[in-house]
């Protein structure tokens, strides 16, 4: 409703600052859209996890497709007013479907309600045409997170003797986001952590350079060349046919991720597309023609958006149900931070004729994200989630 109604009025804004604010509450709404991976992922059994979340991750793919060929076709004939308003268009259609989706019974254990839980699993074992296993269905939070113990989900969720819900009294003393926070920074917690926050922020960085220097580096080539120096603020519709173009290149991302993702494990997957990401990028770093250039881009992109799935799928993974969102929506908003700094550093060495130093940077950040990676203390392939 928020990223609806703030999309609708910038739609509106009588004035370029207005506009700028009322984009900002447009993010602010699409910031929390993290919870919907993690509420996802609660239900979908370890061994299909990873294929899942590759096949919700094609959503993204299409809506960025969509939203590339909407402004291709709706700036020309229109004006951006009317793009903006039919951009905000999709959030509204999708607000009567939040009173048919179940909310996720780990979310409600963790609540203490245990017969809402329950109705949550009969419904789902009825859409199944299944049985629930005999029991009562309990719920036990310890303080500590044991990876190396982690339970497999093959082990029945309904024990037959019914047992006290026991919430540790330290973290109910405090509030939820304080608790949550200390849950993250606890000893067992802090290097997944301070890694995921790092790779979120490189992955971001990367990703999202890759998109910028789609519509930019061609460009910066034929300006640098001719001695002037370029602009990033050039006023081109082709912008939105090359961003639909490499829009197509996370489609073969996606199949890559979920060739990996099952096979080689989640870890593997990430540093090992992160690192091919840095093979397409390494020729760029000299001036190429404008074909071999969008052929590398494209390469690129497919492997910035594969190991961005993969790392969308690891962070819930990772994280207990209490801490879950909390956890990924930080880490999410840390990467954010790398989409703004992104610009300001290497794009704009790109706008002054630093082709080189530009993918330099590029490089380096997605080497150390890969490393990065390889010191995830857990691989979570087909395991339980908390």
């Amino acid at each position: 409703m928020f990223t609806s109604g703030m999309g609708f009025l910038s739609a509106l804004s009588p004035n370029y600052l207005c506009l700028v604010a009322l984009r900002f509450l447009v993010g602010v709404g699409v910031g929390g859209s993290h919870v919907f991976i993690s509420w996802f992922l609660e239900f979908v059994p370890a061994q299909n996890r990873g294929t899942w979340m590759v096949i919700l991750s094609l959503f993204w793919t299409l809506g960025t497709i969509l939203e590339a060929s909407l402004a291709w076709v709706v700036l020309p004939a229109l004006n951006w007013r009317w793009l903006l308003a039919l951009t905000a268009l999709p959030c509204v259609l999708m607000l009567p479907f939040f009173g048919l989706t179940p909310e996720s019974p780990r979310y409600l254990c963790v609540q203490n309600r245990m017969a809402d839980a329950t109705a949550v699993l009969e419904r789902m074992a009825s859409a199944n045409q299944s049985d629930l296993p005999p029991g009562v269905l309990i719920y036990n939070r310890e303080t500590k997170t044991d990876h190396d113990n982690l339970a497999s989900e093959s082990e029945c969720l309904l024990p037959i003797r019914e047992k006290e819900c026991k919430v540790d009294d330290a973290v109910s003393s405090e509030s939820g986001s304080l608790a949550a926070l200390r849950m993250l920074l606890s000893r067992n917690l802090l290097k997944s952590t301070l890694l995921l926050w790092f790779v979120f922020y490189a992955n971001s960085f990367a990703y999202y350079g890759i998109v910028l220097l789609t519509s930019q580096l061609s460009d910066a080539n034929r300006s640098c060349a001719s001695g002037v120096i370029f602009g990033l603020h050039q006023k081109d519709t082709n912008i939105y046919k090359d961003t639909f173009i490499t829009s197509l290149a996370e489609i073969p991302g996606l199949l890559l991720s979920a060739c990996l993702v099952d096979w080689f494990g989640r870890k593997a997957s990430m540093w090992s597309m992160m690192f091919a990401c840095c093979a397409f990028l390494g020729p760029l770093v000299f001036h190429q023609n404008e074909l071999l250039t969008t052929t590398l881009l494209f390469g690129a992109r497919a492997c910035a958006m594969g190991s961005f799935t993969v790392l969308c799928l690891y962070a819930p993974e990772v994280y207990p149900t209490y801490v879950r969102s909390t956890g990924s929506g930080i880490a999410t908003a840390i990467g954010r931070v790398g989409g703004v700094v992104c610009p300001l550093v290497a794009v704009a060495l790109l706008g002054s004729c630093h082709q080189m130093e530009a993918l330099v940077v590029f490089e380096v950040v997605l080497c150390l994200a890969a490393v990065a990676c390889m010191f995830f203390p857990v691989e979570t392939k087909g395991r339980g989630m908390e």
